[in-house]
């Protein structure tokens, strides 16, 4: 019977593909390159390689065919031509009849382009064939949800109990071989591709009682995604720690692991961390891509006004600078755009991290490793032997690390570091409750920059208006009084954002410059709200007082700082 849509010309996808932007310079002659040793087709090589995503691919297919990309809710309920087309062949082409009719039988097809699996579907149909295109993913589910149960056969997944997370007995080479499934394989490297597609920084896979959540994180919160099937949770879980090479056998212990993997052409590592509950493990991965680090300070939201006066302190010889705030505030991103700036080639800047995030070309970083001995406080040690200008400490989190970052300042060598603190001037007293001198930390302490993130609204939808009077009373801030005539802006969402009326993050701060007047706050330890009052006489902007300029900048709304800001 004949093809609904004439047989395509394979090269006819490679146009589409580079008319939309997807696979050109570089990426493209590595595609081609494979092609040609292979006989594979260039848009199955691409996306083997991580070159296109899924999504990418389907959207392509889509133009070629001149069709739309089949959502979920487009497949029938119950299966299409059950008795005529064999489960094992739908599986294996990945194609989901969805209707028929006397003369035609639609189908949804991962791989639209696949004339093979055409000509056989029209010879056992002995009907025309119209190829819808579909998502990998949904071709998966839609097969699972039709095929499945309907005779306890044909799919090639092995049935897997609720209880395998629970059953240490259980076969480990049976849970390898389904967490090598090509489904399964899909179902992971998806998740992946969607997550950095949609800017996310983390990936949270979590075992509940009777699901298996995912949720991604961007911009700072996080969001649900659809949850892949119960069913395959061991499968999932223990795909993710074959890509991290951790034990699948370990259950009962945290694990932590790295994987790397190319996204759209580019290599990004993903920081791996494994952890019992009672449901049974769930799993975070963290997303770091250098492509999408900015180390500039405008990027990052660094107030002009205050860039010089931080400049000033990170460009001293001697001292310590430190970065304070909460978990993810986005200190070791200052601390990294700092090194950038420093790193003109004449100065041996060396690092070390717990873990190193990000690589930085000209620095020498050091990963600590505390189960071989490898602490701070031994890495830093060493370091004056290297001869070094600069030294970044990950973390000052105990008295010794503390004392040698002490003697390093002292002696010639610029440290720059962080501490958990809520706000700049709560560092100096978090130092003197470590047991630092109070005499060692005014001759060494030359300033703190505490910050926090908050989501930037999206330029394209942004509304203006004027609030009421009370809005500041209402959002938990009795104190603040907004100007005169002011206009704020709030989140509406557009396409352009996701519909989330928020694109990215940018930073809110408060510099702390030591002062005369602040050294003798700290030498009769002076407690953190006397030495927050005396910066602010001195001249200093509050964190809230950042957010709220900001707010009224309408780069942000003030109910965002407000959600990151609560003490003023």
């Amino acid at each position: 019977m004949p093809d609904g849509h004439a047989s395509v010309a394979i090269s006819t996808i490679e146009a589409v593909l580079a008319r939309r932007g997807l696979l050109s310079g570089p990426p493209l002659e590595r595609a081609r390159r494979l092609t040609a040793e292979s006989g594979e087709r260039i848009d199955r090589i691409a996306a083997k390689l991580g070159l296109v995503s899924d999504a990418d691919l389907a959207g392509a297919y889509a133009e070629l065919l001149d069709t739309q990309v089949l959502t979920a809710a487009g497949f029938p309920v119950e299966p299409v031509c059950a008795d005529r087309l064999r489960r094992p062949f739908l599986r294996h082409a990945r194609v989901i009849p969805i209707s028929e009719d006397d003369a035609t039988l639609t189908v949804a097809m991962a791989d639209p382009l696949d004339d093979v699996a055409v000509r056989a579907l029209a010879f056992a149909t002995e009907k025309t064939v119209v190829r819808r295109v579909a998502l990998p993913t949904d071709v998966e589910a839609a097969y699972e949800r039709l095929y499945r149960d309907a005779a306890g056969q044909g799919t090639a997944l092995p049935d897997l109990v609720d209880r395998a997370d629970e059953d240490r007995d259980a076969d480990l080479e049976r849970l390898k071989d389904l967490a090598s499934e090509a489904p399964v394989i899909r179902m992971v490297n998806a998740l992946i591709v969607r997550a950095v597609e949609m800017r996310a920084s983390d990936i949270h896979i979590e075992s509940a009682d009777s699901s298996l959540r995912v949720r991604y994180r961007i911009d700072g919160l996080l969001h649900d995604m659809e949850p892949p099937p119960l069913r395959l949770k061991s499968a999932i879980i223990s795909r993710v720690k074959i890509m991290a090479r951790l034990n699948i056998a370990e259950r009962r212990l945290p694990q932590d692991g790295r994987i790397r993997q190319a996204v759209r052409g580019n290599e990004i590592d993903f920081r791996v961390s494994i952890i019992p509950t009672i449901h049974g493990e769930s799993v975070v991965l963290r997303i770091l891509d250098r492509g999408a680090l900015a180390l500039n300070f405008d990027e990052i939201g660094f107030d002009r006004e205050w860039l010089d006066a931080w400049l000033d302190l990170i460009r001293h010889t001697d001292g310590i600078v430190l970065v304070t705030g909460p978990t993810s505030s986005g200190k070791t991103t200052t601390l990294y755009t700092s090194l950038a700036t420093l790193n003109a080639g004449t100065q041996k800047i060396l690092t070390v991290e717990d873990p190193v995030e990000y690589v930085i070309d000209g620095i020498s970083q050091v990963q600590v490793a505390e189960q071989i001995g490898m602490t701070f406080a031994t890495a830093l040690r060493s370091f004056l032997r290297h001869n070094p200008n600069i030294m970044m400490i990950g973390e000052i989190r105990d008295p010794e690390t503390a004392q040698i970052a002490i003697q390093m300042s002292l002696s010639g060598h610029l440290v720059l570091s962080t501490v958990h603190t809520n706000n700049a001037a709560s560092a100096m007293t978090r130092l003197l409750d470590m047991g630092i001198e109070d005499y060692l930390l005014t001759s060494t302490i030359r300033g703190v920059l505490a910050q926090r993130l908050v989501r930037k609204l999206c330029v394209h939808c942004r509304e203006p208006f004027t609030p009421p009077a009370d809005l500041p009373q209402s959002i938990g801030w009795p104190q603040v009084r907004l100007p005169e005539g002011a206009m704020l802006y709030r989140a509406i969402g557009c396409p352009r954002c996701d519909g989330l009326g928020f694109r990215g993050r940018t930073m809110i701060l408060e510099l702390l410059v030591v002062t005369d007047a602040i050294r003798s706050l700290v030498l009769r330890h002076a407690e953190a709200r006397e030495l927050l009052a005396e910066a602010v006489r001195g001249g200093m902007q509050t964190m809230a007082q950042n957010g709220l300029k900001k707010a009224l900048a309408g780069i942000t709304t003030i109910e965002e700082v407000a959600r990151v800001i609560r003490d003023i």
